[in-house]
């Protein structure tokens, strides 16, 4: 909301301070893009900001960052400042307010330095970062060694900002980051996960992961993935290359991905590397539980969420499944196609194919299939319950989760197709085992206990 930003800095400009936009916005301005967020510097210090504004909150109050909200939106205004030794490798030891000049020399990259002057009309740039935007250049501000001993994790946001906006990382500052590559580990691995999600899902995921392995931050973060390289694969169902070939690949067919489907298309073959052998041809043999539990390992490493690991382990074990989707029974194809976010597991197929032998026959089928299925009325679950089977004598125990699971795997054929057909169906098929539930039971009379 540009209008709330500009109400800000007008607020500020009334009280005698300076306010400019400030940093990614002003960035974007010159691309000709739309911000998502509205940042704003000023040469207030934090207590007058909180003094002019109604609804703010400290987010950073010693580093000069306090949050003004308006209409539930949040506009981060920042004090001026220079800042001191990072010793904790992500915040300065100490600070002190200045002016827009020395604030922005202590930002990160030349793009994000600048500052516009809404009242004015007009761009403050002390770092040269419109000739960076005009060269499609990332580079760091000032010496990018200093720059990224400050915080590590500015040597992959460099990637990111390289991979989202396809630009080149300038020689001095890629020479930097290939030097301190392996310091990446000082960085917790829940920023790092942030920052490779983005690169995978905000640009060309496959220029992303080509770059983090050029600049040495592949092998330190997912040395995995690098493992991939040179991993011959059989020619006659992969004749565009190794196995980290593919993957590019496969990464380069896709189009906006979540989170868990990039990081289910990176790790899809990484099971292949550790089962290569040679037979009567190359063999990946067991590469997709293989490779379902390093997914897991990987993602439990970066602390993604259990629901979001289980999805990814679930896209690369079930990788291969739609080479069988024809020779499925129609139970089993129904349930396959009915999974929970199936949609994922169908596209990352789609890449799959197009990254090898391009024969799409399978993913047609199953698209046909699958809007065949969204046609038919929902399946009521379940169909038959446990209190249902209880009322036909059945006592409960293990027998009835597979009785429950044949009277779904009968509907999903088609052999019955309400309740009362199921209950029929249960007592014909499961007659045997009623009749042994109904049996009276014998029990022998215990001996009085004799007393002495």
């Amino acid at each position: 909301m540009q209008k709330h930003a500009l109400s800000i800095v007008q607020r500020l400009r009334k009280h005698g301070h300076i306010a400019y936009f400030a940093g990614g916005c002003v960035r974007d301005m010159l691309m000709k893009r739309s911000p998502k967020d509205w940042d704003i510097a000023t040469s207030a210090p934090p207590e007058i900001v909180l003094s002019l504004f109604k609804k703010t909150f400290e987010k950073g109050k010693a580093f000069g960052v306090i949050s003004v909200l308006i209409q539930k939106k949040e506009y981060e205004v920042t004090t001026f400042r220079q800042e001191g030794k990072y010793s904790d490798g992500r915040h300065p030891d100490h600070v002190a307010w200045t002016n827009d000049r020395q604030d922005a020399l202590r930002r990160d990259f030349t793009i994000n330095g600048m500052f516009y002057d809404p009242i004015q009309k007009k761009f403050i740039d002390h770092v040269d970062g419109e000739k960076d935007l005009a060269l499609k250049q990332i580079r760091a501000i000032g010496n990018p060694v200093h720059r990224f001993e400050e915080d590590k994790l500015r040597m992959i946001r460099a990637v990111r900002f390289a991979t989202r906006f396809q630009f080149e990382i300038e020689p001095e500052t890629k020479r930097a980051i290939h030097t301190l590559a392996p310091k990446i580990h000082e960085v917790s691995v829940e920023r790092i996960r942030d920052e490779l999600i983005k690169i995978l899902t905000e640009g060309p995921a496959h220029q992303g992961l080509k770059l983090l392995s050029e600049v040495g931050l592949l092998k330190e973060i997912l040395p995995e993935a690098e493992a991939m390289k040179g991993v011959a694969q059989p020619p006659e169902f992969h004749p565009e290359g190794d196995v980290w070939i593919h993957t590019l690949l496969a990464l380069s067919h896709l189009n906006h991905p979540n989170p868990e489907l990039a990081m289910g298309t990176l790790l899809h073959d990484i099971g292949k590397p550790p089962t290569f052998s040679i037979q009567e041809r190359i063999r990946f043999d067991g590469h997709v539980d293989v490779g379902a539990q390093m997914a897991k390992n990987i993602c439990r490493r970066l602390r993604f969420s259990n629901d979001q690991i289980e999805h990814i382990a679930s896209l690369v074990r079930q990788h291969l499944q739609f080479i069988n989707v024809r020779k499925m029974r129609k139970s089993t194809l129904k349930r396959f196609l009915m999974q929970e976010r199936f949609d994922d597991h169908l596209e990352l197929h789609r890449v799959d194919c197009l990254a090898c032998h391009q024969m799409m026959e399978q993913y047609e089928f199953c698209k046909e299939k699958l809007e065949a299925l969204r046609q038919e009325p929902p399946l009521k679950k379940p169909l038959v319950s446990g209190k249902d089977l209880i009322r036909l004598g059945f006592k409960p125990g293990i027998l009835f989760k597979e009785i429950l699971h044949d009277v779904e795997t009968a509907y999903l054929e088609g052999a019955i197709q309400n309740k009362r057909e199921g209950l029929k169906w249960v007592q014909h098929k499961f007659s045997s085992a009623m009749a042994e539930h109904s049996k009276p039971q014998h029990h022998k009379k215990k001996r009085p206990t004799q007393r002495h």
